[in-house]
């Protein structure tokens, strides 16, 4: 039988198969925080992929804490930091945020990022045999990361420079936290002086949008999670972009979605696109999804809320949505070769 490890292995990887890993949830600093205010709420809430943590963390916390403290998970749907439960968080003492590094800091809000204990070098190793070019050739590149692994980034930087790289990192803006992180909407530690970045990290969604937004770098990922190295691909993606820029030439009434989460809202972008367009009607909504919007019946959508609603969720709606850009181009207001990748800068 074969030894070779394959896409989706988990071996080495930190993980075992009943998908165990070992989180720092900082619960002494949110049992501190309980003494401190003397609270009688707790409010936890977790992105959607670490939901089923969320009742173990709690009975660690309720065998800690007094016997009248409540501890309330949310069911809110959570992508980022910029995705916070404002009901929770305005009906609770203390409100804990996990998965995310801070974009705003609040003494209401207390974060808890989740550091990885998978073992990164491994697959970084293998990153730099297959898709990285030979330092002698061009050493400079380019690295990122998310926030389960900036706990490891430092290393990372100093394992690539032992090998002649000349890494190359910044913090992009004030909607990061640290040097070389990357969010699903803000790609700007990366734009550094470096054809070539290596991402390390788990999943797609992260580079692939770096490579939209920056398609002149050859982005490569090493995802430690999934024990696969893979170069990011936007034919695919671009491919059906044009094609809802196509679509949405022919609409005669817009809807302009303002989203009313608390790090997602771009009203005056979605004001302007009404103010100029007599057929262009303003939607507020918490939750973006496709059968909210049927009912309304619009030709096409403009949506100024989250980009990756457009981006990943795009295909899923029945008619046309599109970022503030592609608007611009379906309306004649731009070139069609201007189209380019929609992101968020600055923090709420």
């Amino acid at each position: 039988m074969s030894q070779e490890r394959t896409e989706g292995d988990l071996r080495n990887t930190g993980l075992s198969l009943k998908h165990d890993r070992e989180w720092d949830y900082e619960l002494d600093r949110i049992i501190d925080a309980v003494e401190e205010r003397d609270a009688e709420k707790v409010g936890l809430q977790f992105p959607e992929g670490l939901k089923r943590r969320g009742p173990a963390v709690a009975d660690d916390l309720r065998e800690e804490l007094p016997d009248d403290v409540t501890v309330l998970l949310s069911g809110q749907p959570c992508y980022g930091a910029c995705d916070l439960d404002t009901y929770m968080m305005r009906r609770t003492d203390v409100f804990v945020h996990f998965g995310h590094s801070p974009m705003k800091e609040s003494e209401k809000i207390i974060y808890v990022p989740l550091f990885s204990n998978v073992d990164v070098f491994p697959i970084m190793e293998q990153a730099r045999e297959e898709q990285l070019a030979d330092p002698e050739d061009d050493p400079d590149v380019g690295l990122v990361t998310t926030a389960q692994h900036m706990n490891k980034f430092d290393e990372m930087r100093e394992w690539l420079e032992e090998r002649g790289y000349t890494v190359h990192t910044r913090r992009g803006d004030e909607r990061l936290t640290h040097e070389g992180q990357v969010l699903g909407c803000n790609y700007a530690s990366a734009d550094v002086d470096a054809d070539q970045m290596l991402y390390v990290g788990g999943g797609k969604f992260h580079p692939l949008g770096l490579a939209m937004e920056h398609p002149e770098k050859h982005v490569v990922i090493a995802d430690p999670v999934n024990n696969v190295v893979t170069v990011a691909d936007t034919e695919k993606f671009m491919k059906q972009r044009y094609a809802s820029v196509h679509k949405a030439m022919d609409a005669e009434t817009w809807g302009v979605i303002f989203c009313t989460k608390i790090g997602q809202g771009r009203w005056e972008k979605a004001e302007e696109i009404v103010e100029n367009n007599d057929n262009a009607y303003l939607i507020t909504m918490d939750e973006v999804t496709p059968d909210r919007l049927t009912n309304f019946g619009m030709d096409a959508y403009v949506n100024t809320g989250c980009p990756r609603i457009t981006t990943d969720d795009g295909p899923q709606f029945k008619k046309p949505m599109l970022t503030p850009g592609e608007y611009e181009i379906a309306v004649g207001e731009k070139p069609l070769e201007s189209l380019e990748f929609d992101t968020f800068h600055g923090t709420w």
